[in-house]
């Protein structure tokens, strides 16, 4: 499934499935943060590491340690940066009301968002009951682009975040490659992969000076977004570089 929007105008470039239901495993980590924000929680307050953060449905590992403790904001750029499932979970425990709290926050945002296809069943994206559409996430990835702190948090290649406890550094490298190259102007950025949703993607950038939305679901080759996400901006590119030698062409007959 893809979807390449032209963001200024509006208008779909390219669209394969973009109907399509699928789990979107990570990429729900852009609601969570996009709630914590609309509810102007402290960036700067300290949040503990709990054994209640640990994932118990698929068991990934985390360098943020139980009994770590971070801001709210380091575990924000860990949960988006790096994908930390453990962040994730932490930021939703210590939402107000708690983890069912936040979910419902996150299910509301997304109906205001006009994503009507969409569910969340969990911060992170580990369970599979996290769903949407490509046309939906393009909606998001629009409405957390507005939010100045997601450049920040989702495109840095690498950083690091300060454990409190102990004042040391845990350091962590960008999910998504292409925020590691020069060749790209990526404004936001989330990858996500699980077994039952595949290697996903979506990015705000801009190539040949056209801000464009690009979402990919379900692309099984490890590297596949990567490349897809390549073959899209030379496709552009090319079809730019067209469209301003027929311009060129144009006004040079009608001198």
């Amino acid at each position: 499934m893809a979807l390449i929007l032209d963001e200024r105008e509006g208008v779909t470039l390219y669209g394969h499935n973009t109907h399509a239901l699928r789990p979107i495993a990570s990429l729900t980590k852009l609601m969570t943060a996009m709630v914590i924000f609309d509810a102007g929680l402290p960036l700067d307050e300290l949040i503990e590491i709990t054994r209640d953060d640990r994932d118990t449905l698929k068991g990934t590992r985390s360098r943020l340690q139980y009994g770590s403790v971070f801001t709210r904001y380091d575990l924000l750029q860990a949960a988006l940066g790096a994908s930390d499932n453990r962040a994730a979970a932490a930021l939703a425990r210590t939402y107000p009301g708690g983890t069912d709290a936040m979910i419902r926050a996150m299910n509301a945002t997304a109906l205001q968002l006009g994503m009507t296809q969409t569910r969340y069943t969990d911060s992170s994206g580990l369970d599979s009951g996290n769903v949407s559409t490509a046309e939906d996430l393009a909606r998001l990835v629009m409405a957390t682009a507005k939010h100045p702190l997601f450049r920040v948090l989702t495109t840095n290649a690498s950083f690091s975040v300060t454990d409190l406890w102990n004042t040391s550094d845990v350091g962590f490298v960008n999910t998504n490659r292409l925020v590691r190259g020069e060749s790209w102007e990526i404004g936001l950025s989330k990858t996500g992969y699980t077994a039952d949703a595949g290697n996903c993607l979506v990015m705000q950038a801009t190539i040949a000076q056209r801000p464009v939305i690009i979402v990919l679901l379900n692309s099984w080759g490890k590297l596949s977004r990567v490349g897809d996400s390549n073959r899209i901006r030379d496709w552009l590119l090319k079809t730019e570089r067209k469209a301003q030698h027929l311009s060129n062409s144009v006004a040079t007959s009608e001198s």
